[in-house]
């Protein structure tokens, strides 16, 4: 592998944000970074892609100081010939320009005809569609986030082509791709990395693809092992404090573990139902309809009883998480027809159930963002204080708490950490065990393999088990279909469905 190794120390005033000795790009291939949100992935990707503000940061890439480095006629070479797409696609769209517009900007006019690269993100949806969204200003909330997402991924398709119309075989280029397929589901992330493979084969390019998603594996294994000498499984871990490294990860271990026997649930006896959740129900001027089937021919209430693990699957932006917190009593809903823990509960029922009842100690949910879920001014001990629990939470069991999925870092230093200063990862990870503690009849987690490693995967999967073997009727929202369809049986999981 004849990679080049950049070395990066980023800094902020006296504060170290992260650094590594051994990030490899290497030329004309693809790698696939992983690693837990919040770790550095994407802070030293820009800084070699020559993104970072050397006005803020202190930065230096291979001993040179940052402006330097930029400077180089090499990282000018990168930026010409390549594109970075952000995770937060609304950080790169101008809300003053048309997303026409944007797709033809600066040297993406030279790719005259884009007709076919939209056509397939968008499917072939008809024109009418397509056109709704290229004419559109974008917004927060317009168009959707997966919309915005395809969009970069077209501007990134867009400077393939013209870099394999140069005739300059020898130029650098360094696609870096963040999180491309955190607003898609499988049926888009199959058809981005069908695009790339097609791209690469008209024109090799250099491509970091940073991802959360190991199914992506399996992908790879069943459908491009041709490509597979060209193709490099990376993981970036902690080495200390603040310094990363970067190792190779096993593509054999992944498909070995997802290839065991799912666990067994046993000592538990089914019963009564946690939850009884009606078939259809209305919410913010939709009707929504749950299925046992995908064709959508078997209406059926979502019901999970002691001991079961429940899986709901549906397109992005469908309303996974709306049909959780309807569940939860932070939305209200129409036509609702709910049983939780033997209590009936419908459209009309008040606020002060949920509040003296049902948060905390009937149910409770794990958020898909954790920043939105925990307090950031809060230290790590001080995100568990005040939770109604059954017995209080001493010192020395919130230790043991915490160890499950902090293992040997859960030091005093590390309680009186705030939360804003941890890694998206930690923060995950504080946020499941935040909800577990308490110990509710039922769990709902919405996507909580969300920014996790491999090995926390793991974890939270055994833990969630071990939950689910003493008793506790567990909900599952995620996009890791492959992970999910491994560890829930069939007869489990439904299907959400917008309906007339």
């Amino acid at each position: 592998m004849n990679a080049h190794r950049y070395s990066v120390c980023i800094r902020a005033g006296e504060r170290t944000i992260v650094t590594t000795d051994n990030y490899d790009v290497v030329p004309n291939e693809i790698t696939f970074l992983f690693g837990e949100s919040g770790i550095g992935k994407s802070m030293i990707s820009k800084a070699v892609y020559g993104l970072l503000d050397p006005d803020d940061l202190d930065v230096t890439v291979n001993g040179r100081p940052y402006p330097e480095y930029c400077a180089l006629a090499s990282t000018h070479e990168i930026r010409d010939n390549s594109f970075f797409v952000f995770q937060e696609p609304s950080s790169h769209l101008n809300s003053l320009m048309k997303i026409s517009d944007q797709l033809s900007e600066g040297s993406l006019r030279l790719c005259k005809d884009d007709s076919e690269i939209l056509g397939r993100l968008w499917q072939n949806a008809d024109r009418n569609a397509l056109r709704r969204v290229l004419n559109v200003f974008p917004k927060p909330y317009r168009p959707s986030g997966g919309e915005k997402q395809r969009v970069l991924l077209a501007m990134a398709f867009k400077k393939m082509d013209v870099l394999a119309s140069t005739k300059d075989d020898g130029a650098e280029s360094f696609f870096v791709f963040d999180e491309p397929t955190g607003s898609l589901d499988n049926n888009y992330r199959n058809l981005f990395l069908e695009l790339l493979f097609e791209k690469y084969t008209r024109r090799p390019f250099t491509a970091m693809i940073i991802t959360h998603d190991y199914s992506v594996i399996s992908e790879l294994y069943a459908r491009y092992r041709g490509f597979l000498p060209r193709i490099h499984l990376m993981e970036l871990r902690r080495a200390g404090a603040r310094a990363v490294e970067v190792i190779d990860f096993s593509a054999q271990e992944y498909l070995n573990w997802l290839g065991e026997k799912p666990p067994q649930v046993s000592g538990t006896v089914a019963g009564a139902a946690v939850l009884d959740f009606g078939a259809r129900f209305s919410v913010f001027g939709r009707n929504l309809c749950l299925f046992k089937d995908a064709a959508h021919t078997q209406p059926a209430n979502l019901v999970i009883r002691k001991g079961e693990m429940a899986y709901v699957k549906a397109p992005s932006g469908v309303g996974k998480t709306t049909l959780a917190k309807v569940i939860m009593g932070l939305y209200h809903a129409h036509d609702l027809a709910m049983n939780l823990c033997g209590m009936p509960i419908t459209g009309r029922t008040g606020k002060k159930v949920w509040e003296t009842r049902i948060w905390g100690k009937k149910a409770t949910m794990v958020f898909q963002h954790a920043d939105e879920s925990l307090n950031l001014a809060a230290t790590v001990r001080e995100t568990f204080l005040g939770l109604p629990l059954a017995r209080r939470l001493t010192p020395q069991t919130l230790v043991s708490a915490l160890g499950e999925l902090f293992e040997d870092s859960v030091t005093d230093a590390f309680l009186s950490k705030k939360v804003a200063m941890l890694s998206g990862g930690q923060k995950q990870r504080l946020n499941l065990l935040r909800s577990i503690v308490l110990g509710t009849d039922l769990l709902i987690l919405d996507e909580p393999l969300n920014g996790l490693d491999f090995l926390s995967v793991k974890k939270v999967l055994s833990i969630l088990d071990d939950r689910r073997g003493r008793g506790a009727a567990l909900l599952m929202i995620s996009h890791n279909e492959e992970i999910f369809d491994h560890f829930v049986g069939r007869e489990h999981v439904y299907y959400l469905t917008e309906c007339s």
